[in-house]
């Protein structure tokens, strides 16, 4: 289990991308990376398709991220690793490990 799923914010701790906060957009579970919002932003040539209606040029997007290098945010601590909490009726949840906040 990665710890971090889609729609989590998280803070990047490490890269070139340091400190930022962003929502998860995307995860990839076999490569270990994530796509953060607003993280990583790259330029990519785009060459203009009109049977798509893509206009050509320079686009900014999202690059991955490693899973590493990203830590979920608890809304009252700040960046934190989460521990496995079992629920009642034996379904799993993530909770901060300073708070017990937990995140479904």
């Amino acid at each position: 289990m990665l710890g971090v799923k889609r729609g989590d914010n998280v803070k990047v701790v490490a890269g070139r991308s340091r400190g930022m906060t962003g929502k998860v957009l995307s995860v990839d579970r076999v490569k270990n990376r994530v796509v953060v919002e607003h993280v990583q932003m790259v330029k990519k040539h785009m060459r203009a398709n009109p049977n798509k209606n893509v206009k050509g040029g320079i686009a900014e997007r999202e690059s991955p991220v490693h899973v590493s290098n990203v830590m979920l945010l608890c809304p009252t601590c700040g960046p934190i690793r989460p521990k496995t909490q079992v629920l009642a009726g034996g379904r799993k949840s993530r909770a901060c490990r300073r708070c017990g906040n937990t995140f479904e």
